[in-house]
């Protein structure tokens, strides 16, 4: 690998690393404030659990938006909108005053991000070859969980010196620096970087995922979603767990384990970087079962059962322990089992589609959008209603067993299929 190769593919990683490393600090920054929210606009975990899941509804509608503006325009301009929304968003979520204007404040977040990870997903594909995209998506999704673990202490240390709504000025404003150096960096077609060399070219994937062939027509909608019906199915299920872990952890361990913000700031943060670790190592697994079999649906499937499997495992105990160390450890292993699914699940719609990248990636985050709306309202609710801040992971468990038993259909191996163009005929 030459200098210059190596110059612009570790700066594009960086630059795809940062922003999911400030998207979910921008959307985990309600979750660690939600203590001196809550008790500030006088909300009930129910309210609030409605705050946090407002989100999910234009964030749904925005991922099958997204994926498909950032195919048919490409990623460089869909993030610059998307995040532009996004700085808004965060800034105006530190000046609410009531349910209302913090429910509206989340919506317009939802829009903003909904259409970010799909655009990601449609840069990857451009920027990384087939072989190395499971350690590239959970490389940068280790860098989404190491915001999860940043945003409870920095909000704790930002509350101490000033107040909860800095954290949400200063995010913003991270944000911003961030969409300046996209704009000027990243370009959608590796040809038109001025620092790529002709040897780094001859190894992205061009011809597959550029329309190197316009003749070639694009895979209908209904078509794609049948083939990621299954992946779909599957992250939904695990994302109703990891919702557990990214609106309620904070207040979780002030609530349920009785913690003080600070000392529920440190064991959140625990938790999350757990998390990181668990993102990293199910792309580079994924990736190295790939090269050493040939196969890659037993490469996606074996890692994404045994997540499930395993964060299953790993809730049984919060269930039944009273020990704070305990449960977080348990809870940490939960979040480290899941997160190897990240890697893999996240290679899928670019297996299954690659010209299509955007639009399959952002129907695989809608059924994660469904279900950041429906369980932070479950939890909520079952929290108010019973008391127990345990209950809601018995719950997380049946839908982990449902999603190892899907995970057995995905098929990345198989490709989307084709509307063929008509066939002239010729008339005797």
């Amino acid at each position: 690998m030459g200098n210059q190769q190596s110059h612009v593919s570790r700066n594009m990683l960086a630059i795809f690393c940062a922003m999911s490393f400030i998207l979910y600090l921008d959307r985990v920054n309600l979750a660690a404030a939600a203590g001196p929210i809550k008790a500030e606009l006088g909300l009930s975990n129910t309210t609030l659990g409605l705050a946090f899941s407002a989100f999910g509804y234009t964030y749904a509608i925005f991922q099958l938006v997204g994926g498909w503006v950032a195919d048919r325009f490409g990623a460089r301009r869909t993030l610059l909108v998307c995040g532009s929304l996004w700085v808004v968003a965060t800034i105006a979520t530190g000046m609410i005053g009531g349910l209302v204007s913090l429910c509206l404040a989340r919506l317009l977040l939802g829009v903003g991000e909904g259409a970010a990870l799909p655009a990601q997903a449609r840069a990857i594909t451009n920027w990384v070859a087939k072989p190395q995209r499971g350690m590239v998506q959970g490389l940068t999704h280790s860098f989404s969980r190491l915001g999860n673990a940043v945003a409870p202490p920095l909000v704790a240390v930002l509350i101490a010196l000033h107040s909860w709504r800095a954290a949400f000025f200063v995010v913003g404003a991270m944000t911003a620096v961030w969409l300046v150096i996209w704009f000027l960096y990243y370009r959608d077609d590796p040809r038109q970087h001025p620092g790529v060399s002709q040897a780094e070219l001859a190894r992205l994937p061009i011809a597959e995922t550029l329309a190197a062939n316009d003749a070639e027509p694009r895979a209908r909608w209904g078509a794609i979603l049948r083939r990621m019906r299954p992946t779909i199915g599957v992250y939904f299920c695990m994302v109703w767990s990891n919702t557990l872990f990214f609106s309620w952890m904070p207040i979780f361990f002030m609530q349920s384990q009785h913690l003080n913000i600070k000392d529920s700031a440190l064991y959140s943060s625990g938790v999350f970087l757990a998390g990181v670790v668990g993102d990293l190592l199910g792309g580079v697994i994924s990736d190295q079962l790939l090269k050493r079999t040939g196969r890659l649906a037993f490469a996606r499937q074996s890692v994404i059962v045994v997540s499930m499997l395993g964060g299953l495992a790993c809730f049984i105990p919060v269930l039944i322990s009273h020990d704070v160390v305990v449960i977080a450890s348990c809870l940490s292993g939960a979040f480290f089992f899941l997160e190897l699914t990240i890697g893999p699940i996240w290679a899928v719609p670019m297996d299954i589609a690659p010209r299509e990248a955007g639009t399959a990636s952002g129907m695989l985050n809608f059924g994660a959008a469904m279900a950041t709306i429906i369980s932070p309202i479950v939890f909520g609710a079952v929290i108010d209603y019973t008391g127990s801040w345990t209950l809601p992971f018995a719950g997380a468990i049946g839908f982990l067993v449902l999603g190892a038993i899907l995970a057995l259909f995905i098929r990345p191996d198989r490709k989307v299929v084709r509307d063929l163009p008509p066939v002239a005929t010729v008339r005797p």
